[in-house]
């Protein structure tokens, strides 16, 4: 790394509740930065962490969006910051949205607008998708009610899923199309606002992939996982990953965040059709995965390609150094295990401690592991509300 982005920088990560939060602390410490992480409780997993020098203790909830956005932009705008960089969605969004006011007080590390509510568009990434031949479940645009899709004949199973969301909330299949209406009657949804996909069959392989892409467009990393447990398994999130060698999928993703022309840290979302082997995608992320952590491990400092990127360096190019591993989140993988009625059969060389990585434990670095337990304890009926919806 040249002096410019080596010098002693401070950085202001968001959301210090999300666990990708905490390798890219470490990264940016590593480097000489001067880190300050935002958090919104005393059990978010980096305010417990001893990594960052500063942990601010405010308003950053996305239960509490415009509160928050205030808050966060009012921090920004003391000027103490170099870099402002957000790991996921909420906080993604808030820059996005301001990086051209809050630019004179910080390199805000985000997409711009438009490129970001494109990406958060999954209508949008279709269609990208589709008039470009890259692979992703058959989609049918413009669906605004039951009648139009009558007229259209469309083959069941189908699903459908809110333009903007994360996560799999709000994805509902149906088997029929007397299952749809009778289910659009009752909750007396919008089809509108809703993609209407095709259904890839259960068994599919699920997975992603983590990027960067610097300011001119180049890619300077990448690579794939895939979501070896998934708690819930009927649209969960993965509790346990492993990396993949799919050249191909790579190129697909590649492909489509040019075409986006998202920047920085990017994942992509697919599904391994179990019916023809092809990886399609499901969704583009313009922020790091939640299992960004296995980059690292692997070999990419994303850390570091940041700085360099903000900070006018030449990225410097990466490769994973290191496949025989995987990452687990073990307080959701045990919840896995017990659910899943394949927890003897899927994987079970990785459900011993050999070649396993804890995404949240590190002996020099142990309370985020101890508070995400208690917080997903004392959280657990609410977020398994918010998945099922």
């Amino acid at each position: 790394m040249s002096n410019i982005s080596n010098t002693r920088k401070k950085i202001l990560i968001l959301e210090g509740y999300c666990k990708q939060c905490l390798p890219f602390i470490r990264g940016f410490r590593d480097l000489g930065c001067e880190v300050s992480v935002l958090c919104g409780s005393k059990l978010d997993c980096c305010f417990v962490s001893r990594l960052p020098h500063h942990r601010i203790l405010g308003t950053c909830d996305v239960h509490k969006p415009e509160e928050s956005e205030k808050y966060i932009l009012e921090i920004i705008k003391t000027g103490k910051y170099d870099l402002v960089f957000a790991p996921f969605d909420f906080s993604a969004r808030i820059l996005a949205n301001h990086k051209e006011e809050l630019s004179k007080y910080a390199v805000i590390y985000s997409n711009d607008k438009e490129v970001f509510q494109a990406a958060s568009n999954k209508s949008t990434v279709m269609k990208v998708c589709t008039e470009n031949n890259l692979p992703c479940p058959k989609t049918y645009f413009d669906i605004d009610s039951i009648e139009t899709l009558k007229r259209m004949g469309i083959a069941f199973p189908i699903i459908i899923k809110p333009h903007s969301s994360y996560g799999a909330r709000g994805v509902h299949s149906f088997e029929s199309l007397q299952e749809l209406e009778s289910y659009v009657k009752a909750t007396n949804i919008d089809l509108s606002d809703y993609v209407v996909q095709e259904h890839i069959p259960l068994g599919s392989q699920v997975m992603a992939s983590i990027h960067f892409i610097d300011k001119k467009g180049n890619v300077k990393s990448g690579c794939l996982y895939k979501n070896d447990h998934l708690y819930p398994e009927d649209g969960g999130t993965s509790t346990l990953n492993s990396l993949l060698d799919r050249p191909d999928i790579e190129k697909t993703c590649e492909e489509l965040i040019k075409k986006m022309n998202l920047k920085g840290v990017v994942g992509v979302d697919l599904m391994i059709d179990k019916r023809d082997d092809i990886g399609k995608v499901i969704e583009i992320n313009a922020r790091p995965p939640h299992s960004v952590t296995i980059a690292f491990i692997g070999g990419i400092n994303l850390a570091q390609q940041i700085l360099e990127d903000a900070f006018g360096d030449e990225v410097t190019s990466m490769k994973i150094k290191k496949r025989d591993f995987a990452l687990r989140i073990m307080q959701t993988d045990i919840l896995w295990f017990l659910s899943s009625p394949d927890r003897f059969k899927k994987t079970p060389k990785k459900l011993g401690l050999n070649h396993v990585k804890e995404q949240m434990f590190y002996w020099d670095d142990p309370l985020p592991w101890f508070a995400f337990l208690i917080s997903g304890i004392k959280d657990y009926r609410k977020k398994m509300h918010e998945k099922r919806q």
